[in-house]
């Protein structure tokens, strides 16, 4: 495809990149269409860039002339062409960035990459940073990243498999030197675009949630289970290299998963799934161990009568021994093959559960620290085995469990199994209908008790009986796989007390919760609210003080470290308040719940539940760290990684390592209060606090009025976007809505954001920023603070560099094109017009508080990608409205409405390629 790259960008590798496997594309489409379709694609990318360029109306006319008259098969081939391309794109850039980082590696050493595990380190020092500081900094160190499986990732694996390859092609280029290696590179790339050409792209059926967890897992075995211990190992070594000490590094760093453990709102998630899920983290977990230790056996070749090795090695090896056959392991004398080869049929008889086998994994750790203890006997210390270093992080990091799972559930659905449980048992008959205060009297009543409630032989509903499964499950996941396997226990829509000790009196039930007749308390599984509404934000701090002037709630969390997690909702609270106020009712109920807790000497872990669209709290890593209140980052900070992004950051191996490398940087800054870009980085004044409030007040009252008040808005959305059509993707095993219904209220907020998203509006992602900007300005006369709160405060520069992206992302010309299908002619003018004059007036004012000149001057390549994808992605935009406008209208009955969603379902997939985002 021809791209019109501007002449100051055309050395730029990303654009040779892009042009390069643009071309390789035109030879797949000449093979599998002729002169013809690419001879369609082309002109009507030229038409494209041309009405981008000139605004022309006879562009504009020419284009839909036609796209309206393709034949069908034609008209998919054309869409399928432009979506193919644009994962091209992106695979163009994501080598771009790892390349960028190869760069950097290359340079003379005073030459550091910016945000890199060095650029940490040296920070740390220019700020008279002590070792002792830096030993307490790491064991304060804590940063968990928990894969969803909430549904936004509209490409298939098989089809990222592919990327990937090409991803990895690419890069090999870079390092090819004769035209032959070059040769059989290209030829190998272009099987691989053909091979993408030739795969179907849309799913057939939605993924069961066992199919989910292989797809998380996927990521672990590929990528994570390499680049986490080389986090790790780089930091020690960077550390040592500037401090001279060798330093103990904590696996500070870890992923978790809610994949199997979610279930608010999935009724395919049951006890059994969540324990099949664990059953499958070990397998996989046990595999990748094996594989280490095998190339490790192939290392370790030291002799006995070579060198001097520990006692406690050859006792152990000659305890065991008879496990092994000898035509295994042949010579005697080289012990830590032996050792290893003990540590792998051992391994085996724990994944078939025969002894003797390894009841945890501190067992094979303390096998494989026995090793590395005696090879320091041999070995210098300072330059360790980086291969047995690397195992024994693993092991650390992975345990039996891979990953601890979290396991969710709504709140309701807790309260209507403890009401069942209690009117069974004959204590209280209506629980549900009691006040808060009686609530929380009668629940502490049965937690003080030692005496179970209930029985296994007990019969409920069926509901009530798999609430009760899942907390056995719990327990016996401790058991099997160890008390890290599962550790906490999320409850969607938190609004009081009652909602957290419910579950407290069913994981007691579960034995996961023991009171002893002295009175004190075994807790097994923590308890987090999840506070998701701008009601459940602004109520939550209150809420948590209560909580913690329970005495029986502080010996549970004694009992827990004196740790409480509480989760934050993003999507949820946007979809209800809109991005600006949510983002800034986060951050308050972060700081107030942050000194409450500081009173009571409670610890707090923030798990922020981010999305990857801007709508829901998407972005970079590394800036969603720095948003945050510096003092919520201490005690440990977890965030989710959805779908796309999952793909997007932990596909390829450099990438995964930049964006964990970044995050670990800001963070290691942020705790030590050093997150600052520079001199003039400052917390925020209560002038500038007071100021956001008003803001955010303002902002909430325009957002609302609309979503809320305005009697036509919800048919402007259903009709305007592609909500109803996008259910069809097939990109995930839970329900679009909670309880099946077609309220907003359950209206899950992906498809909410995803829908706005497709039809280019993203008005999740910004709507009521510019009223809630210009009141303030009009009321204060006071632009300057909003531009110093701008260069000064990093919550609200981050803030404002999200709206500067979507409203970039947005674009209101495309926008228009689907107000087409809006049935009303009055609320589409009325409705599309408050969305067109918010647009522009929000664009007026961050420029003004920015002082650029256009959106995103301070991030040239991104607006330059941007410039580059519109012209593809339009046309896709284009087809999208012509084809959910037929298809609405369609008979089914004539079989057409088949293709028609097809063809719209790909269009769908190629806008989510072009504009990086879905929901």
């Amino acid at each position: 495809m021809d791209l019109k790259i501007e002449e100051t960008y055309q050395n730029n590798t990303l654009y040779r990149d892009m042009e390069y496997l643009g071309d390789l594309l035109d030879r797949v489409l000449l093979y599998e269409g002729g002169e013809h379709l690419l001879d369609k694609v082309n002109k009507i990318r030229s038409l494209s860039t041309t009405l981008r360029e000139t605004n022309d109306h006879a562009a504009y006319v020419e284009i839909q002339n036609e796209i309206t008259h393709l034949e069908p098969k034609m008209r998919q081939n054309v869409i399928r062409a432009f979506s193919v391309f644009l994962h091209l794109v992106n695979i163009a850039e994501q080598n771009y960035r790892s390349r960028r980082r190869r760069e950097y590696q290359s340079q003379d050493t005073s030459i550091i990459q910016p945000g890199s595990l060095e650029d940490g380190v040296n920070k740390l020092q220019e700020n008279n940073i002590t070792p002792d500081m830096v030993s307490n900094l790491l064991e304060t160190l804590s940063l968990e990243l928990i894969i969803t499986a909430h549904p936004t990732e509209s490409t298939r694996r098989t089809i990222l498999q592919i990327h990937k390859r090409i991803a990895n092609l690419l890069k090999a280029m870079d390092y090819a030197y004769t035209q032959h290696e070059k040769q059989v590179i290209e030829e190998t790339i272009s099987n691989e675009i053909t091979i993408l050409w030739q795969t179907t792209e849309i799913r057939k059926q939605k993924p069961t949630v066992m199919n989910e967890v292989s797809n998380g897992l996927y990521y672990f075995d590929n990528v994570l289970f390499d680049i986490l211990p080389k986090i790790h190992e780089d930091l020690e070594d960077v550390l040592y290299e500037k401090y001279k000490k060798r330093f103990t590094v904590p696996s500070f760093l870890r992923f978790g998963s809610w994949i199997g453990g979610d279930r608010d709102g999935n009724p395919n998630v049951k006890a059994t799934t969540t324990f099949n899920t664990l059953l499958t983290h070990r397998k996989l977990a046990l595999k990748k161990y094996r594989e280490s230790l095998e190339k490790l056996r192939e290392r370790l070749s030291h002799s006995v009568s070579a060198v001097t090795v520990s006692d406690e090695l050859i006792r152990s090896v000659e305890s065991e021994k008879h496990l092994i056959q000898d035509d295994i392991w042949n010579n005697e004398d080289e012990i830590y093959r032996g050792k290893i080869t003990i540590i792998l049929q051992k391994l085996t008889n724990t994944e078939k559960q025969v002894e003797p086998n390894y009841k945890s994994a501190q067992e094979l750790l303390n096998d494989l620290y026995m090793i590395k203890d005696s090879i320091e006997k041999h070995h210098p210390k300072s330059n360790p085995i980086k291969l047995l270093r690397k195992t024994i992080r693993q092991v650390d990091l992975f345990g039996f469990h891979l990953a601890t799972l979290d396991i969710r559930n709504h709140s309701g659905e807790h309260e209507a199994a403890i009401d069942e449980i209690l009117r069974a048992v004959n204590i209280i008959p209506h629980y549900a209908e009691l006040s808060e205060s009686k609530k929380v009297d009668v629940l502490t009543g049965i937690l003080q008790d030692p005496r179970p409630m209930i029985s296994i032989y007990d019969e409920y509903s069926e509901t009530t009986q798999e609430m009760l499964n899942t907390f056995r499950t719990i327990k016996k996941s401790h058991d099997v796989f160890g008390e890290r396997s599962i550790e906490v226990y999320l409850v969607s829509m938190t609004q009081s007390v009652s909602d957290l000790l419910e579950v407290l009196v069913l994981a007691k039930e579960a034995g996961l919760y023991k009171v002893y007749p002295d009175g004190s308390i075994v807790s097994k599984l923590h308890v987090a609210p999840l506070l998701e509404t701008i009601d459940d934000l602004q109520n939550g701090p209150e809420m948590i003080e209560k909580l913690f002037e329970i005495p029986l709630y502080r010996k549970h969390l004694r009992s827990r470290n004196d740790l409480q997690e509480i989760m934050l909702g993003y999507s949820d609270s946007s979809k209800d308040g809109g991005t600006l106020t949510a983002n800034w009712e986060l951050y308050k109920a972060q700081q107030e719940i942050h000194d409450i807790a500081s009173r009571y000497g409670i610890k707090l872990k923030y798990f922020h539940g981010r999305g990857g669209s801007l709508g829901r709290g998407g972005g970079p890593l590394y800036s969603s760290l720095l948003s945050q209140p510096p003092v919520t980052l201490g005690d440990g900070v977890k965030i989710t990684e959805q779908g796309e992004v999952l793909s997007s950051r932990y596909l390829l191996s450099d990438i995964a390592y930049r964006s964990l490398e970044q995050a670990t940087t800001t963070l290691m800054k942020g705790i030590v209060g050093i997150d600052k870009e520079d001199d003039q980085k400052q917390m925020p004044t209560q002038q500038a606090e007071q100021a956001m409030s008003l803001i955010s007040g303002y902002a909430l009252d325009k957002y609302q009025s609309l979503i809320f008040n305005d009697p036509g808005f919800l048919d402007y959305f259903n009709q305007a976007t592609p909500l109803s059509e996008i259910g069809n993707l097939n990109i995930g095993s839970r329900p679009m809505s909670r309880k099946g219904s077609a309220k907003f209220d359950d209206l899950r907020a992906i498809p909410w954001v995803f829908a706005w998203t497709q039809s280019r509006q993203l008005l999740p992602a910004w709507y009521a920023a510019g009223t809630g900007f210009k009141k303030f300005i009009d009321q204060s006369g006071d632009l300057e603070l909003l531009q110093n709160m701008y260069q000064s405060w990093p919550f609200f520069q981050t803030t404002i560099n999200n709206l500067q992206m979507a409203l970039t992302k947005a674009d209101l010309s495309t926008a228009k094109e689907y107000t087409k299908m809006v049935e009303d002619d009055e609320i589409r003018e009325r409705i599309f017009t408050q969305i067109k004059e918010e647009y522009y007036l929000t664009k007026e004012m961050l420029l003004k508080i920015t002082g650029q000149t256009e959106l995103l001057d301070h991030k040239p390549n991104i607006k330059e990608s941007v410039r580059l994808r519109n012209p593809v992605v339009d046309p896709l935009n284009f087809f999208q409205v012509q084809l959910i406008s037929e298809l609405r209208q369609a008979d089914e009955s004539s079989g057409r409405s088949s293709d028609l969603l097809t063809q719209a379902l790909l269009s769908i997939n190629g806008i989510a390629a072009g504009l990086r985002n879905t929901g």
